[in-house]
């Protein structure tokens, strides 16, 4: 079994950082292979809204995105992380889950999702609500932990003197992991994932 985490701020090992490693140290611990995935710093396009993927399964837009998509059947949960910008996610990480969830969502489902968001002071919760409504749209189970999944200070030290943010972290890994060996329990026991039906979207105004 194996996790992907992805780091959606600009700074490679700040508070994100910090708080996935968290994760990923728990996970590890509970015999689950994690693998972190800084986004990097290069700009992220938006959605272009041309819905070339619908037929396709792949953005038209070729960079992180679409590796991203093409990884997905490699990994059985995946931990989504960002700063805390303006109260809500950074503008790295949201337009790549735009992308990816618009284009790959399908692939996501059954495999459980987890979002982790780091801020100095506030702005956490509506961060964290916008992140986590990427799993709820998609057939993915959603990890839990004893809090909301949060870490606060302004740079790694403080952080990892945040002991109920961290601890906070080590308790997602270790239901993570959990929720994967259910998983698999229940894939070996002949429990297959459901057979949804064909999607239907209606609009409200006609």
């Amino acid at each position: 079994m194996k996790v992907l985490l992805v780091n959606g701020s600009p700074h490679k090992k700040g508070c994100t950082y910090t708080a996935l490693s968290e994760v990923a140290s728990a996970l590890e611990k509970d015999g689950v292979a994690a693998e972190i995935f800084w986004l990097g710093i290069d700009p992220v396009a938006g959605c272009r809204g041309c819905g070339s993927c619908r037929s396709t399964g792949r953005c038209i837009l070729n960079d992180s995105v679409n590796a991203t998509a093409e990884k997905v059947s490699e990994f059985d949960g995946f931990v989504f992380g960002s700063p805390v910008h303006y109260a809500a996610a950074s503008g790295f990480i949201t337009p790549f889950l735009d992308r990816l969830f618009y284009s790959a969502g399908k692939r996501f489902a059954g495999k459980p999702g987890a979002a982790v968001v780091s801020c100095r002071r506030a702005g956490s919760t509506a961060a964290l609500e916008q992140l986590n409504k990427y799993f709820t749209i998609c057939n993915m189970p959603v990890a839990p932990s004893q809090y909301w999944n949060m870490v606060h200070g302004n740079n790694p030290d403080e952080v990892r003197k945040d002991l109920e943010g961290m601890q906070t972290m080590r308790t997602l890994g270790q239901n993570m992991a959990w929720l994967l060996k259910c998983i698999a329990a229940g894939k070996a026991a002949g429990v297959d994932l459901p057979a949804y039906e064909a999607r239907v979207a209606t609009n409200f105004i006609r």
